[in-house]
Order: C-alpha cells, then sequence, then structure tokens
C-alpha cells in the first residue's frame, strides 16, 4: 500500500491547493452523472464539464508541486494525501444528489470559479495566470449551462421547482465557507498571487442575484454556519470519495496506463 504524502505549509502552496482540490472534487462529483444523467445530451455536456474540471486541477497542482519544490507532481498530490490535508471545500464533496442539487451547486460554483479565475488572470505568477485564463472560459459555460437549466427547473413542473427548492435550502448554508478569508488568502493577496476568496463575494452575490431572479428565485438569508472543508476538517462524505479515488493509486504505486 502506497504511503501518504506531506504537503509544505508555504502558503503559496496552500491557496493553490484550495483552488485544485476544489476542482478535483467537484469533478469527481459530476463524474458520477457518466451514464446516469437525464438525458443523453446532459450526460455528454456534465462528463465534460467534470473532464474541465479536472483539468484546471491537474494544472494548478502540477503548479503547487513545482512551488513546492519537494518532488510531488500532480497525480501525488491528487490521490496520495491523507483527508485532513484536502483543502477543498465542503460544498464540493456533498454527495452527488438528483439533478437539481447538481444544477443548484453548479450554479454556486461556476460563478464562484469564474469570478475567481478572472481575478487570477492578473496574478503576479505567470503560471497562474496562464492557467486562469483558459480556465475562465470554462467556468463561463458552466455557468450559463447551470443558470439555463436553472431557470428551466425553478419555472417548470411542481416536482421540478420542489427540488430546485430542497436542494438549495439543503447547499446555501455551505457558501459561507467560499468567502471566509484567513491568513493563507492575506498572503496570496499581499504578494499579487491572487485575490482574498472573500473579496469576491459581492461580485459573486449579483451574479446569483441576477440567475436567481431569472428563475423566480429568492436568494437565501445568510446563517452564522461555516464549514471548514479549507482547513482539512471535512464532511462524512470526504472519507468515501477519497477512498474511490485513491484505491489504484495506493493499491499498484506508481502504476501508469
Amino acid at each position: 500500500m502506497q504511503a501518504s504524502i506531506r504537503v509544505s505549509a508555504d502558503p503559496r502552496v496552500q491557496y493553490l491547493l484550495r483552488i485544485g482540490d476544489t476542482a478535483l472534487i467537484l469533478g469527481q462529483r459530476l463524474s458520477e452523472w457518466a451514464g446516469h444523467a437525464p438525458v443523453l445530451e446532459e450526460d455528454i455536456a456534465l462528463s465534460n464539464m467534470a473532464l474541465d474540471l479536472i483539468g484546471q486541477c491537474r494544472a494548478v497542482l502540477t503548479h503547487a508541486g513545482t512551488l513546492e519544490g519537494a518532488g510531488h507532481d500532480e497525480d501525488q498530490l491528487a490521490f496520495l494525501r491523507d483527508e485532513r490535508d484536502y483543502r477543498n471545500v465542503t460544498l464540493a464533496e456533498l454527495p452527488r444528489g438528483d439533478f437539481a442539487f447538481t444544477i443548484v451547486r453548479n450554479t454556486v460554483m461556476a460563478t464562484f470559479f469564474k469570478q475567481l479565475w478572472e481575478r487570477l488572470a492578473a496574478s503576479s505568477d505567470a503560471e497562474l495566470a496562464a492557467i486562469a485564463g483558459k480556465a475562465v472560459k470554462e467556468a463561463r459555460y458552466h455557468q450559463q449551462h447551470a443558470a439555463d437549466w436553472l431557470v428551466r427547473l425553478a419555472g417548470g413542473t411542481e416536482e421540478s421547482r420542489r427540488r430546485v427548492d430542497r436542494a438549495l435550502g439543503d447547499l446555501w448554508r455551505y457558501t459561507a465557507e467560499l468567502f471566509a478569508s484567513d491568513a493563507v488568502d492575506e498572503q496570496a493577496q499581499a504578494s499579487g498571487l491572487g485575490p482574498r476568496w472573500g473579496d469576491l463575494h459581492d461580485a459573486w452575490l449579483a451574479e446569483i442575484t441576477h440567475i436567481f431572479d431569472a428563475a423566480g428565485l429568492a436568494v437565501p438569508a445568510p446563517v452564522p454556519f461555516v464549514s471548514t472543508g479549507k482547513a482539512g476538517v471535512h464532511s462524512e462524505h470526504m472519507g468515501f470519495i477519497l477512498a474511490e479515488m485513491q484505491h489504484l493509486q495506493r493499491a499498484y504505486p506508481g502504476g501508469v496506463w
């Protein structure tokens, strides 16, 4: 069995892990729709969006490994850390849920990633800026796809609206973590690496409000609860998703196709 690796506490590396891990875990959740989406077109669309996120993750984790300087490549960083060393937001790791749940989560996350990549395109780190320049185009498509479906579901049947309302109620309390800034964010802001995530909130909320208005949805009131995935304290669902993701790499160390 392959042993776990430990990653540097360097704030630059930790900042990149938050981005890469969130894309990785959300991509893994989206990939679970392959063969299960309500129509063939969505089966393909969701699978392609999962691939986009995995591609973004790979680029960011590769760069994180370079900055760390410990010889860890993107595969080691993706598959050989313990649960407490992953820095994704909790929102990304929640179970797949039904189609409405996925659409609400995609709307929230794609809008966030769009805002983040737009800001990272001006990063003082040329490699990260280049990654962002490509990723923002994908995030814009992901946002438009999710927003279009949200309007259709919220304005569809009584059942589709009920499921959207339930998904929004289940997911909204996890959005606060997206904008909880800390010392890692402060270091990134000070160095020009990237923005404090908290600084993205107002622009994100304005876009979310516009999308929700089109869907006839009200933005829920903020709640005091803040989840802690970025700090490595995850929900009970994280261990299960990592067991599935890491099985081959840990069972066959260094295995390649």
